[in-house]
């Protein structure tokens, strides 16, 4: 049997257990791999399918770099260890009427009344959804911000009004000393001591681990925590809820690679999106297009290939991406607010438009469709109702990181520093390696005139992300402030931005401005060179085109390379203006000089 054929068949157990375990946002994660997989021909026709072979340049660029890959091994060309058995549920006649109770309350969100039902039961299926319901009631209680991804898909902190204003008055009834119930704290011990045993007499199955391993992250033992989500994906890894959490608690690249994971091919999803998280985007892209050869069909991969393309600001292959995903499938609004960033920066107003009316039309109380709807506005320059649509779509989830970093360019942009730096504080507190919000901070306060603040938001910011030009260019112009004046760090971080793909082709122009202040004539020369070659391949005209001619010109004059001082001389004779006048003036000049050279002694 294949690799795809397994991967097929796992998914389809995992599919129905999730579901069951009501993990609902693992259980569509791998259902959306599973029609990912490139379907059997004899059995899915085209017309049976939505997907057709070779209806994407860029699906048949990937696959070509990966079909070799995929020939005799599994995803990533490593070893794979056996797959492990998909475990069979426990069906205890003594539990499953209970279970069917407790699972409709819980489906209800009567988490109290699952919990009690549950009470007596010892099953592993009866044990696990009664210490999740009793786990999520009481981060309801907290308020505490969870991903309702790695939650499954239940929605704790988006209940409608009734449900918002329960919690609020929860929280007021239990707030102790410290903003949190001790009640709540006493009852997270039980569900740890309780799943504690269960571990260490080996009855707990993979899901009971995967709640302990969230129980003991929520108490902030991250290290047993990680071990314990390990042994969870280890022995099921099919939960990708599980792995979510795992790669939470994965901060840098020495914690990823201590991991004992087996080799699964679960395992290349998990290391691709770490890889992602760590900001490693071309190892994250291999991996990607890696899993490719298998899962020739996933959505979900084209999404996150386009989310590394995007962070190596390779807009051009992501605006293709995005484009096959909603032909694929048009009513979709996972990640196309990123799309809307691209759409924003390329300025495509129409493009953005139609995407913005899309997402309203499919669900306007998603926080990507008022993210959408907000580039468009800020994009048209009415920054007032883009303000508003940012706010929505943090009514709708306040942790929604996007939001508040870009409602701060919003604030930045209506000249109101003091509402930016607060959004963009939120965004740190949120996500502390959001190097958008960090660099936002710097620009709020180089703003307010307060550089050494700047300089100390931008070193985050390029420590962050380094292989970005702009944050260089910004920490470059803080140290030419007044206050600061130190060029030759200015020079430093010109050379990394030119060297990290400037776009905007400021680096190598300031470059040669401040080597000419610091009268170092010869690099300046050097730089104005280069900038002047970068200018005429584009064909770029303007200032700057004007005085890196002038510069050279009196640069040679003065070395007495007549004829090369000449040919810039020439040039700006095509310019109208004082640059027009003052090269007629050094060819004069230089022609002076040239007859006197000439001259018999």
């Amino acid at each position: 049997m294949g690799i795809k054929e397994n991967c097929r068949n796992e998914l389809r157990a995992a599919v129905r257990q999730l579901s069951d375990r009501c993990l609902y946002s693992a259980s569509k994660w791998a259902a959306e791999q599973l029609v990912g997989i490139e379907q059997d021909p004899a059995k899915y026709t085209p017309s049976h399918t939505r997907f057709q072979r070779g209806s994407s340049s860029i699906r048949r660029r990937f696959r070509t770099a990966t079909e070799a890959a995929f020939t005799s091994t599994p995803a990533a060309g490593v070893s794979h260890v056996a797959t492990p058995t998909v475990p069979e549920d426990d069906n205890e006649a003594i539990d499953s009427d209970f279970y069917l109770l407790a699972k409709s309350y819980f489906d209800c969100r009567e988490y109290r009344r699952a919990t009690h039902v549950l009470r007596d039961q010892t099953g592993k299926k009866a044990v696990f959804l009664r210490c999740y319901a009793l786990f999520l009631l009481l981060m309801r209680c907290w308020g505490t911000s969870i991903n309702t991804d790695t939650i499954g898909g239940v929605s704790v902190l988006l209940d409608q009004k009734a449900g918002e204003k329960r919690k609020e008055e929860e929280m007021i009834e239990l707030e102790g000393p410290l903003g949190k119930s001790d009640v709540v704290n006493l009852e997270l011990v039980s569900i740890e001591r309780e799943l504690s045993a269960l571990r260490k007499n080996g009855s707990i199955d993979s899901f009971g681990l995967y709640l302990y391993g969230l129980v003991l992250k929520q108490k902030g033992s991250d290290n047993l925590a990680r071990t314990v989500l390990v042994d969870s994906v280890n022995s099921y890894p099919w939960n990708w809820s599980a792995w979510s959490e795992l790669q939470l608690l994965c901060t840098t690249a020495e914690t990823l690679n201590s991991l004992n994971l087996n080799n699964h091919w679960m395992k290349d999803f998990f290391l691709a999106n770490a890889y992602q998280e760590l900001r490693m985007h071309s190892e994250s892209l291999v991996k990607y297009e890696n899993l490719q050869g298998t899962f020739s069909f996933s959505n979900y991969i084209q999404a996150q290939i386009a989310k590394a393309q995007y962070s190596l600001r390779e807009f051009e292959q992501v605006e293709v991406i995005f484009e096959e995903l909603l032909r694929n499938d048009p009513y979709r609004i996972e990640d196309m607010d990123m799309y809307s960033n691209v759409l924003y920066a390329k300025e495509c107003f129409s493009a953005l438009s139609y995407l913005a009316h899309r997402v309203f039309l499919t669900d306007k109380y998603r926080p990507e469709s008022c993210c959408i709807i907000g580039n468009y506005y800020s994009l048209k320059g009415q920054h007032e109702k883009s303000v508003m649509y940012f706010r929505r779509a943090l009514k709708l989830n306040k942790n929604y990181l996007s939001a508040w970093t870009l409602m701060g360019h919003e604030y930045v942009e209506m000249k109101n520093t003091p509402a930016a730096v607060d959004a963009y504080r939120r965004a740190v507190d949120i996500n502390p390696c959001d190097y958008r919000a960090w660099y936002g901070l710097g620009q709020a306060y180089e703003m307010m005139g307060m550089p050494f603040y700047a300089l100390h938001y931008f070193k985050k910011s390029v420590f962050l992300q380094p292989s970005d030009s702009r944050l260089w260019i910004a920490m470059a112009q803080c140290f030419e402030t007044e206050q600061l004046h130190m060029l030759e760090e200015a020079i430093k971080c010109y050379r990394r931005a030119a060297n990290c793909n400037d776009r905007e082709a400021i680096a190598l122009h300031q470059l040669a401005k401040l080597h000419a202040e610091l009268g170092r004539s010869e690099e300046a020369a050097f730089y104005y060179k280069k900038d002047l070659e970068i200018m005429e391949a584009e064909e770029r005209e303007g200032p700057n085109l004007v005085e890196a001619l002038m510069f050279l010109a009196r640069y040679y004059k003065a070395q007495k390379r007549f004829e090369d001082a000449e040919v810039y001389c020439t040039r700006l004779l095509d310019y109208s203006g004082p640059e027009k006048e003052t090269a007629k003036s050094l060819l004069r000049g230089i022609r002076y000089e040239m007859d006197v050279e000439h001259l018999p002694p």
